[in-house]
């Protein structure tokens, strides 16, 4: 959401400016950008509405779902990533945290389903979480879950997690990592939040390294002081990642080890699904469907993966494997057999694209997948189902994912006063060149290849 600005307004580029007051975009250049298209995107609403109407299906239903879908953004995701081979800045990518939250609000500007970040300590530097919150209201925002990192040293830290955090053969070191994700909640606490992720990267790269029985057993007695900390409102997510750093034995590896480990914690530990952390081919969909009905689905990290990697856009390789994720999740909510409150999150690294607008892409992609599954006819699925006539029930799903949901979603985006195409309206802007002119310039890094 935008917060009122003046209408000063500093040129650049195409002539289309930013507000002084809370640095996001004016709103007449959305006004602009959306009079231009406005005509075509009624066109194609309208073809599609006529389309599911002979189905059965109330489009504006749908486009109301649509409107109340939020995603939480990562900070760290507004920056330029790498690998392990380099990092490529761009000019004007945001330097700090307050610069973070400026780029988040250009994009919840845009697309209107983004409304909080999701901060990452230490990374994000927070000297004060009142004046941070109020700075992020000003812009529109709010925050989503914290995410602690003790998979890092850092410079100021007495122990080193270079064998563990969490799991350490040390107790001391086990308590300098708890105590960290203490501090987490509460900055958390002072921000606003309600929730906060624990990715731990602790394992062994070699047999023998560990005894893979003990280490669970410390990261349980570690998990079980940060739970205690919790407030009572709070929710503890942990994800699982199956490899990477480390790559023999990884601690929390697979969603059987997190979902056993938050019903040993307690109702306030959920499981987080990143959809980049799995093994190839593993059937994330039936993941979800299994956490559900245990009451564990906490949430999720959207991304997308081809080998071995993870956070690349969501959507951008296997959007399938996306629609069909909704497709459980739609499901879950309409049978409550368990409570269902998921939290949804970007979790992405950007390395050739700017960030801004890889988000944006995300974003809409998410946005997309969901609308498709809701456009399922699910009577007819369900008869298709009950009679075992197999190829019709896989059509009624192929059918809904043939249909090109983007109308619905820009609809719901242009009604809430977003950018009926965000990523144009943030190019025509000139957003990036405004801030290489006033941000200090990132620096380049050789990797570790």
């Amino acid at each position: 959401m935008s917060m009122p600005g003046t209408r000063r307004r500093s040129r650049v580029e195409r002539g289309l400016a930013v507000t002084n007051s809370n640095r996001s975009l004016d709103e007449e250049l959305i006004a602009r950008h959306n009079a231009t298209r406005l005509a075509a995107l009624q066109d194609d609403y309208g073809a599609l509405s006529r389309t599911l109407e002979r189905r059965g299906i109330a489009i504006d239903a749908i486009k109301g779902k649509a409107a109340r879908l939020e995603l939480a953004l990562p900070s760290w995701g507004t920056g330029i990533g790498g690998t392990r081979f380099a990092r490529f800045p761009v000019l004007g990518e945001p330097t700090c945290f307050d610069e973070k939250l400026e780029d988040c609000a250009v994009i919840q500007q845009l697309c209107r389903i983004t409304p909080r970040v999701s901060p990452h300590f230490p990374w994000d530097k927070i000297s004060d979480p009142r004046a941070t919150r109020e700075r992020a209201q000003q812009l529109g925002l709010g925050f989503d879950a914290v995410n602690s990192n003790t998979f890092q040293d850092q410079a100021e830290q007495k122990q080193s997690y270079r064998f563990g955090s969490l799991t350490h053969t040390s107790a001391a070191v086990r308590d300098q990592a708890v105590a960290h994700n203490i501090e987490c909640i509460q900055l958390g606490r002072a921000l606003g939040s309600k929730a906060l992720t624990v990715w731990i990267g602790d394992g062994t790269n070699f047999p023998g390294q560990q005894q893979l029985g003990d280490s669970l057993d410390r990261y349980l007695g570690s998990a079980r002081l940060i739970y205690a900390a919790l407030p009572e409102d709070w929710r503890m997510f942990i994800e699982h990642k199956l490899y990477e750093p480390a790559f023999y034995s990884t601690v929390i590896s697979d969603w059987g080890t997190s979902i056993l480990t938050a019903k040993e914690l307690g109702p306030k530990a959920k499981c987080l699904v990143d959809l980049g952390h799995h093994a190839p081919s593993v059937n994330i969909e039936q993941i979800v469907a299994r956490l559900h009905a245990f009451g564990k689905l906490g949430g999720f990290h959207f991304n997308d993966s081809k080998y071995g990697d993870d956070d690349l856009d969501s959507g951008s390789i296997n959007p399938h494997q996306l629609f069909l994720v909704f497709n459980e999740l739609v499901i879950a909510e309409q049978d409550r057999r368990a409570e269902f409150d998921p939290a949804y999150m970007i979790d992405q690294s950007h390395n050739i694209t700017d960030p801004v607008e890889s988000l944006l892409s995300s974003a809409e992609a998410i946005c997309v997948a969901f609308v498709k599954a809701l456009m399922v006819d699910r009577a007819l699925l369900s008869d298709y189902q009950g009679a075992n006539d197999v190829l019709m029930a896989f059509r009624t799903l192929r059918d809904a994912y043939g249909l090109d949901a983007r109308p619905i979603v820009a609809m719901a985006r242009f009604e809430a006063g977003g950018a009926i195409d965000p990523i144009a309206a943030f190019r025509e802007s000139g957003w990036r060149a405004s801030q290489a002119s006033t941000r200090k310039a990132t620096g380049r890094a050789a990797g570790i290849v």
